[in-house]
């Protein structure tokens, strides 16, 4: 029976040169894992002639092992051996009530290894009386029930840790978004007065670098502010605790309100916004402001990926219940594995080095959460978001077509409340 194939499972490196050793010179080719489910992977991917293993494997025991790979009709009768020093009444019983063909007690006498071995590949089987079978069958059962008991129950406290640890980083985020807010206001509030005085206007006019400095110190307080609100709302999308204000919304006027915060953007770098607000119809219910962050942060994500010269495209389509709108750009486009993932929070596509605070700026990057608010925001309508692009090719610029579908009558899902409806 020389050159047939035999998996073994265990997790002893001195069992495993062992018996290696001693099947090879045997003239067995002999394939080792170290724990269960590499066991079950190597097997399903390359059948072998006969599996020997431990009963007793790290990660899960050699009958729960057995009882998957008899699961799978390659190995209805493949021959399973256990290995093992158990000695204890009723092991062999309920090692061949799993589906086993046979079972060798440690320490392994190698003179009779390679023929214990042959017999099995020959079809021999070990027996038990139909009466120790039922037991042995019961005992087994009850041990897989006290098993599958114990993991739901550590399963049951992982995710009441989880909960806890949720609520702790949630407090955590709000009050250190307060924290930070109460300076920032005080900062911003006196970095405008500073702006509009008449001391700084006569600066301004004498160096103009003094303008400079300060129009800096605005627009990088404000930008910080944008941030803070950002990781506060995707807290809040994350623990599903969005509240929606759900109104009449004229959706043609919001996404042109939307496009007038980045005209003058759009100017600098020669780019064009292009909508056709007779495609929309003229009211839809939704919270009108989560919705407008949403579509800003679609259109901003649009801008920040073409470049300079390019265009933004907003289009719309309306069935009887939903509202689908289309923001496609003519830029870098975007790589399908990424696309499987950038409505994931904090996930960045590209190379992070060349990411910056900026909203606009050419492939200026960010926290990661823009996507993730505007999924998090159209789900909770109970709308969905997707994105269509061939690829990424800075030099073809293929472009990207984010879809946002939204109901006409916002659909809530749980466990996300309206209020003011």
């Amino acid at each position: 029976m020389s050159g047939k194939t035999i998996l073994y499972i265990e997790d002893d490196p001195g069992s495993q040169v062992l018996v290696q050793r001693t099947l090879s010179f045997a003239g067995y080719k002999v394939i080792i894992a170290g724990k269960g489910i590499e066991g079950i992977d190597t097997a399903f991917k390359s059948p072998p002639d006969l599996i020997l293993m431990d009963i007793n494997l790290p990660d899960m025991s050699g009958r729960e092992v057995t009882t998957r790979l008899r699961s799978d009709s390659r190995f209805d009768k493949l021959p399973i051996v256990a290995v093992t020093a158990q000695s204890q009444a009723g092991e062999r019983e309920k090692a061949i009530a799993a589906g086993l063909t046979g079972y060798i007690t440690k320490p392994i006498d190698i003179d009779r290894l390679p023929e214990q071995i042959e017999k099995f590949l020959t079809g021999q089987r070990e027996a038990i009386s139909l009466e120790a079978q039922v037991e042995a069958a019961r005992a087994y059962s009850q041990e897989l029930v006290t098993r599958l008991e114990g993991k739901i129950r550590e399963l049951e406290q992982s995710n009441a840790d989880l909960r806890r640890v949720d609520k702790i980083k949630e407090d955590f985020i709000q009050l250190t978004a307060h924290e930070l807010r109460t300076p920032m206001t005080l900062v911003f509030g006196y970095s405008r007065l500073l702006q509009e005085s008449p001391i700084v206007r006569r600066m301004k006019d004498e160096s103009p670098e003094i303008k400079s400095f300060i129009d800096g110190l605005v627009d990088s307080i404000e930008r910080m502010s944008s941030v803070i609100n950002e990781i506060v709302t995707i807290s809040r999308i994350a623990s599903g605790r969005v509240e929606l204000s759900v109104n009449p919304v004229n959706p043609a006027r919001m996404i042109e309100k939307v496009l007038a915060q980045y005209q003058q953007t759009t100017r600098n770098r020669n780019q064009t916004l292009n909508m056709d607000a007779r495609q929309f119809p003229h009211m839809i219910q939704a919270d009108a402001e989560l919705l407008e962050l949403a579509l800003g942060n679609l259109i901003s994500n649009a801008i920040k990926y073409t470049p300079d010269g390019g265009a933004v495209y907003i289009g719309a389509k309306t069935n009887a219940t939903n509202l689908v709108i289309s923001v496609r750009d003519t830029g870098i486009g975007i790589d399908r594995e990424d696309q499987k993932r950038i409505f994931e929070n904090f996930y960045t596509a590209g190379n992070v080095a060349l990411h910056s605070t900026s909203k606009t700026a050419f492939r200026g990057g960010g926290l990661g959460v823009g996507l993730g608010i505007c999924r998090g925001i159209i789900e909770a309508h109970g709308g969905r978001i997707w994105v269509e692009s061939e690829g990424r090719d800075e030099q073809r610029l293929p472009g990207s077509t984010f879809f946002l579908e939204i109901p006409l009558q916002a659909r809530i899902t749980s466990p996300h409340r309206v209020i003011g409806a």
